[in-house]
């Protein structure tokens, strides 16, 4: 049996197929890696599981790299070419780049945990560089075509309180800037005022941020809560499926697939264009990168940057006319 980690099931030091992979000794500190990263740095539970999963798999390519389970001596003398054995292995395999360079920081994160703790020191991964990441932007939806879409959104279902329901998801993933995990994670408790301005949104990692939410984004939001045919309790999410159970992401993206279809929207019409779209339009119409990087719940301002791309006519309008030399 394995053990329960925040939802993420880690395998015993005592199964036979970890013991297969590595030593005791290394598959029990993984295991209390993983716990420290749940429980203590609250890491989110599939950053977690993809963790487990990246160090499991290069603890079995180093059983069979070195020819037997890795003890903590033969990971103290591991080469930068090992490394980059095993992410080349990885390629060979199909992995890409965004992948690899995951895989590496969850194995940077372990060895790390190790030489806090005094198990190990391995420096050749302080030296192995993560694979170079394609440059890749957003597609936003224009400002028509994500009207065109707000507007439309209930024309193709059937049930009135399905209609509502899909058309308060895009309004708060438009209107909002919401994740679609965050907006389905939405309880009822969280509109008990129709007046609100504001939303708390518990995002990645468990950190929390504020979003003003717009008349039109509440009125959406009660339409649904009115015509939803189950009893909405604030220990159950607010979004329900068609069998009263909580919304999966699938059904809206299925659901927004077959509707750009029947309007006509290009196929870069998803989810997380919507929220893509809501802070390019944001920063066509002046909104600042910092303020975006909050509305967005970004940890890192470079992850907000990446939408400067889409925009530099905007940008350099900004430049143009505030910045003293440029007059």
């Amino acid at each position: 049996m394995g053990q329960l980690y925040s939802g993420v099931m880690v395998k015993n030091a005592g199964d036979s197929q970890s013991i297969f992979f590595a030593s005791q000794e290394v598959m029990i500190a993984r295991s209390e890696w993983l716990a420290v990263l749940s429980r203590t740095r609250r890491l989110a539970a599939l950053t977690v599981e993809a963790y487990e999963r990246d160090s499991r798999q290069f603890f079995a390519f180093l059983n069979k790299h070195l020819g037997k389970p890795a003890t903590f001596d033969d990971l103290k003398e591991l080469r930068v070419a090992d490394l980059r054995a095993f992410l080349a292995d990885r390629r060979r395999n199909g992995i890409g780049p965004r992948t690899l360079g995951r895989g590496l920081a969850g194995i940077r994160s372990f060895f790390s945990y190790l030489s806090r703790e005094g198990l190990a020191q391995i420096p050749a991964v302080k030296i192995v560089r993560s694979p170079r990441q394609p440059k890749s932007l957003p597609k936003p939806v224009s400002v028509a075509d994500a009207l065109t879409l707000v507007k439309d959104v209930t024309q193709l279902e059937d049930e009135p309180w399905i209609r509502a329901r899909n058309a308060a998801v895009l309004m708060l993933l438009y209107g909002c800037g919401l994740r679609i995990s965050e907006a389905l994670a939405l309880k009822p408790s969280d509109f008990n005022d129709n007046l609100q301005t504001s939303l708390l949104i518990k995002g990645k990692g468990g950190k929390s941020r504020m979003v003003p939410i717009m008349a039109v984004v509440n009125q959406a939001i009660a339409d649904y809560i009115k015509k939803c045919p189950y009893q909405l309790t604030d220990d159950r999410p607010l979004f329900r499926g068609l069998r009263g159970k909580k919304l999966q992401p699938a059904i809206i993206q299925r659901s927004l697939q077959h509707l750009r279809a029947a309007l006509g929207l290009p196929d870069a019409v998803t989810p997380h264009a919507l929220r893509h779209s809501f802070a390019t339009h944001l920063l066509a119409r002046g909104g600042d990168l910092r303020t975006i990087q909050e509305l967005l719940g970004h940890a890192s301002l470079s992850t907000t940057q990446i939408y400067t791309g889409i925009d530099s006519d905007h940008l350099l309008k900004v430049y143009e006319k505030a910045h003293p030399r440029a007059r």
